[in-house]
């Protein structure tokens, strides 16, 4: 591993590059935070992405690329004298001395979860009207009821055990059945997004990551699927023209490998 006066002098180089393409390439000099903003959540995905498959090469490639779009816009703000990547990097430090009492002040804790209800106080006390102003209006709905969640018990509005949560889910699952007998779209979808954020709560108690889980679930079925599109065209059968039990059969071939 790389000294710490090595890993100065490689961000060194980064803040030296981005100062030279700013200056120099015409692509980079017309970017903006805005022209930025959809390839900086691209970036994120494909960390996402990389942490998933568990490839530690991709992983420290995405990392630099998510690393660059910060140095990037922190030039940017450095151009109309509003912040530079120094002020970036004191205000997260301070956030974090802030934040965490336990190890820079005389707070003391017992476990995670305490540090988490802390954290929520905290930002309380900072001025915040909700523990819900921190959770970003365009993530997507799986992980937006994921943090939800995770905001609200932080402080303290949250089940007791497992069985009572799971309770919820049949509850609200029996609520869905019932609104599909009565044949209205709207409330249908409605019953439907209760499940939803139920069982996403429900896999908080077990410690499961819902939008990792389904996104596993997402790269299974692709493979699987990808190797019954394959199986069909070594047959030089369209799929459309097998039936579901000659599917079937790579299906669990599939799930075999």
């Amino acid at each position: 591993m790389n000294s710490r006066k090595d890993q100065l002098k490689a961000f060194d180089r980064l803040l030296t590059i981005m100062d030279e393409l700013r200056e120099q390439c015409p692509w980079d000099k017309k970017q903006t935070f805005e022209s930025l903003r959809h390839l900086t959540i691209e970036e994120t995905y494909e960390l996402g992405d990389a942490i998933l498959d568990k490839d530690l090469k991709e992983i420290k490639k995405e990392l630099g690329d998510v690393l660059l779009h910060i140095v990037f816009y922190a030039k940017i703000g450095s151009e109309t004298n509003d912040f530079d990547i120094a002020d970036v990097c004191n205000s997260i430090c301070d956030k974090l001395i802030e934040r965490h009492p336990h190890i820079y002040s005389d707070v003391e804790v017992e476990n995670e979860e305490q540090v988490k209800q802390n954290w929520e106080k905290l930002k309380l006390k900072e001025g915040k009207k909700s523990v819900l102003e921190g959770v970003p209006k365009s993530l997507p709905a799986l992980v937006k009821a994921n943090r939800i969640q995770d905001k609200v018990t932080g402080v303290g509005f949250d089940w007791e055990k497992p069985e009572q949560v799971w309770e919820k889910v049949e509850e609200e699952l029996k609520e869905f059945q019932d609104e599909i007998k009565n044949g209205n779209k709207d409330t249908i979808e409605s019953e439907f997004g209760d499940v939803m954020f139920s069982m996403v709560n429900y896999a908080r108690f077990l410690k499961i990551n819902p939008e990792n889980a389904l996104e596993r679930t997402n790269k299974k079925f692709s493979k699987r699927f990808m190797y019954l599109e394959s199986k069909a065209k070594k047959l030089g059968k369209p799929l459309k023209d097998m039936t579901l039990a000659e599917m079937d059969i790579f299906w669990e071939e599939a799930k075999k490998l």
